[in-house]
């Protein structure tokens, strides 16, 4: 008869832990009793939501992962270091481009980001490694612009910071493109017989973070890196990517995204701007498929964006908008990073300091949950980095 009572109470247990499965948290702030609440309930049930039904789970057939450093030199002058490694995962080669102050003293901390055409296109550099996979220039198989893109990444601005840029060009791991995942690394995960990601599976934008991940793993293994102060960024569809990557790896010891819109910072609920419907039509590689339930159907979310952004706690995450990108949502991006703050008083550590979004050029960054509205268009520039440079400074090392 004991032992019967002890099956039951473990049965009644189990169930109890369950309980938060079925419970819908939908578009608000997530208000909780506890830690052990959060942790041992609620954030199992909103990660699981979140592999299944938004970005998909990395298979479980893994290729082969490994690193080989292809060169290194001055650039700007003298004053920053590039290094370049391959990583190749199964047969798919992509190029990883670090540059470091050039003359740091011991490990550097760093900013890793995807780039959206290339890394020859971060900075002037002649002697950057053109990926194969880049896209070409106006002229028929010319090579793209150098430096093109170079207003994104201000390379003396944060090296001359005392910190690091580690960026990898997004087409040399998966295509941004609805190819049937046919390219890039999907097909090296595929079971025998298995022609594309099944339904619960991911799409393009979980490929990406899992490749910061496996860019992680070399960074853990460079002498010059300082492997526990790295910052996870990314712009637009790479922000939605940072976000993920930082969700999962908790290795990323600050995670920033920049006008990261539908499927990243912002509420899906609110239906401003992008849409999931919209996404899912025009960019139907970047989720997975299960993603398509909630097309016009988001109130069927169990848990919006703010799930996403409360994943992270309690390391420090900084959302940031721009006045012009209505597309992205900046308000739904501001209420999402405050909907998650609750999350973080749970540890102690203080999230955004006010409920009213901040003006255009105003900035709430004072404690482990950062925003800003820039003014501005969809980019990411040197006022964003600014900031982000302040932020990092702040939990990296109390400046």
């Amino acid at each position: 008869m004991k032992r019967i009572f002890t099956l039951l109470a473990i049965v009644l247990a189990s169930s109890a832990l369950a309980q938060p499965l079925a419970t819908k948290y939908g578009a608000s702030p997530l208000e909780l009793s506890s830690k052990k609440q959060w942790e041992k309930q609620v954030r199992p049930a909103v990660m699981e939501f979140f592999q299944q039904e938004v970005y998909g789970k990395v298979p479980p057939t893994q290729p082969k992962v490994s690193f080989r450093p292809l060169g290194e030199g001055e650039a700007f002058g003298g004053k920053v270091w590039r290094k370049e490694v391959e990583m190749t995962i199964g047969t798919t080669k992509a190029l990883v481009l670090i540059y470091l102050p050039a003359n740091h003293k011991g490990k550097v901390p760093v900013f890793l980001g995807m780039n959206f055409k290339g890394n020859h296109q971060i900075a002037p550099d002649p002697e950057i490694t053109i990926s194969p996979n880049a896209p070409k220039g106006k002229e028929l198989g010319t090579d793209p612009e150098r430096g093109a893109a170079s207003s994104r990444w201000p390379v003396e601005m944060i090296t001359e910071a005392g910190y690091g840029i580690v960026t990898l060009y997004r087409g040399d791991i998966d295509p941004d493109f609805d190819d049937g995942f046919q390219n890039g690394i999907h097909p090296h995960f595929y079971a025998e017989g298995q022609t594309k990601p099944y339904a619960d599976e991911w799409g393009t934008i979980g490929a990406w973070a899992w490749s910061l991940s496996r860019v992680m793993d070399y960074l853990e293994k460079d002498k010059d890196i300082d492997h526990k102060h790295v910052a996870v960024i990314g712009h637009s569809r790479l922000g939605k990517t940072s976000l993920w990557a930082g969700a999962q790896d908790e290795r990323f010891a600050i995670v920033i995204s920049n006008d990261s819109g539908c499927g990243g910072a912002a509420l899906s609920m609110r239906k401003h701007g992008e849409t999931v419907e919209a996404i899912n039509r025009n960019f139907p590689h970047w989720f997975c498929d299960n993603y398509n339930k909630y097309n016009d159907n988001e109130e069927a979310l169990l848990v919006d964006q703010q799930g996403l952004i409360a994943l992270i706690a309690p390391r420090p995450v900084y959302v940031a908008s721009a006045s012009l990108d209505d597309w992205a949502d900046p308000e739904g991006e501001f209420l999402s990073a405050l909907y998650a703050s609750p999350i973080y008083k749970l540890y102690g550590k203080q999230g955004l300091s006010s409920k009213q979004q901040p003006a255009v050029g105003e900035v709430d960054a004072e404690g482990y949950v950062g925003y800003h509205l820039r003014e501005g268009k969809h980019d990411i520039n040197a006022w964003d980095w600014a900031h982000y440079i302040k932020f990092a400074n702040k939990h990296f090392f109390g400046k």
